[in-house]
């Protein structure tokens, strides 16, 4: 089964290529993903990588984490599941209030 990675403090120029070709020497590559903040176009610093199996995660994490990537100390550990931080949109979607 796959396992997903959260990968932090990497160079705002490292593309989605690129991330992928940082794991691929530690295993199958899944996907990879920079994550871009939607108003400015740019990286936010982080991503995530999905490899192949447990194993292979595990040597990517060993052999990445801590290592420098672009001038930037590489953060690199197993992805938590993601939380439901509620809505952020600005108030919409959300019940009505009864007076």
């Amino acid at each position: 089964m796959a396992k997903k990675l959260y990968v932090g403090n990497i160079s705002h120029s490292l593309d989605n290529n690129s991330l992928r070709e940082l794991f691929e020497a530690h295993g199958t590559v899944v996907s990879a993903q920079v994550i871009i903040d939607r108003e400015s176009g740019r990286s936010k610093g982080f991503g995530f990588v999905e490899m192949n199996t447990d194993e292979e995660a595990q040597a990517a994490i060993e052999a990445l984490n801590g290592t420098e990537s672009g001038g930037r100390t590489l953060t690199v550990n197993e992805a938590r599941p993601r939380v439901d931080r509620g809505n952020r949109g600005g108030g919409f979607g959300g019940g009505r209030r009864r007076y």
